[in-house]
């Protein structure tokens, strides 16, 4: 058993966010008599598990679901890692495919925020993306947007 110190070294992650991890079900600890944190050692290569999938831009959330699909809370094994990172294709290929449409449009649009109303007064006639909140609405989306111009255009604006 190691301490959330001995842990935090060789994971190379702070004690907090090892303390988050746990209220957040992705590793588990045991106490001692004393109440303080023991961690069996295949905590650290959940831990690892945890921070590549984080790398890989899945959220807590998705790894959380990842990990529950393995028996009785098993540390995943090198034929696990293969398994589920298949998984995170498509996800990663929508993620991929995204950051392209982003970086495409880069220069000409701001996501609809507006600071160029000369322009987009054309694409967000009566500032119709004020109805969907604060901020950037359109860039990131573009199935949104092309509803929204499909939408206008069957409106005759």
């Amino acid at each position: 058993m190691l301490t959330i110190g001995e842990v935090s070294e060789r994971a190379a992650v702070a004690p907090s966010a090892l303390r988050y991890y746990e209220r957040e079900g992705l590793i588990s600890a045991s106490r001692s008599d004393g109440g303080q944190r023991r961690y069996p050692r295949e905590t650290l290569r959940r831990i690892a598990f945890v921070r590549a999938a984080q790398r890989v831009g899945l959220t807590l959330d998705e790894i959380r679901s990842t990990l529950s699909t393995l028996p009785d809370g098993r540390t995943p094994t090198s034929a696990d890692w293969k398994r589920l990172s298949r998984s995170w294709r498509p996800l990663l290929d929508r993620r991929i495919a995204e950051l392209e449409r982003v970086r495409d449009k880069l220069d000409s649009c701001i996501g609809c925020g507006c600071l160029t109303l000369r322009v987009c007064h054309l694409l967000n006639p009566d500032d119709i993306a004020a109805a969907e909140g604060p901020g950037a609405r359109w860039l990131l989306d573009e199935d949104l947007q092309n509803e929204g111009r499909a939408d206008r255009s069957a409106d005759g604006r």
